[in-house]
């Protein structure tokens, strides 16, 4: 499986960018897809998740409220918009699969940075 992901970038605070992964395969063979973010110095964290089957969603404390993920069976694609952004908010974000199987998939990454 190969992820593909897009749409980071320079934001001032406050702002809103919408992220996206796309998959090689179809998502109905994935349990759950997310996307965690590792800013410099800390280790990688899962910002938010969703059951892919059941929509079933899960957001870090630090997400609640400013993030939404959703996804999209037609186009293979997670998706992660975020708005309120702050500075600590910064990090490069990855987008990671879980399938069926047991296999962890993860994409190379996209920098957002949040800056005035």
């Amino acid at each position: 499986v190969q992820l593909v992901e897009s749409g980071g970038g320079l934001v001032q605070p406050g702002g809103s960018l919408r992220l996206s992964c796309a998959a090689s395969e179809s998502t109905v063979d994935f349990y759950s897809m997310g996307w965690h973010r590792q800013a410099p110095g800390k280790e990688r964290e899962l910002v938010a998740g969703i059951i892919t089957r059941s929509g079933t969603t899960t957001y870090a404390d630090s997400a609640k409220g400013r993030f939404t993920i959703s996804r999209d069976y037609a186009k293979n694609t997670v998706y992660l918009q975020m708005n309120s952004l702050k500075p600590e908010d910064t990090a490069v974000y990855y987008c990671k699969v879980h399938s069926l199987y047991g296999y962890d998939y993860w994409g190379q990454g996209t920098q957002v940075t949040v800056s005035s």
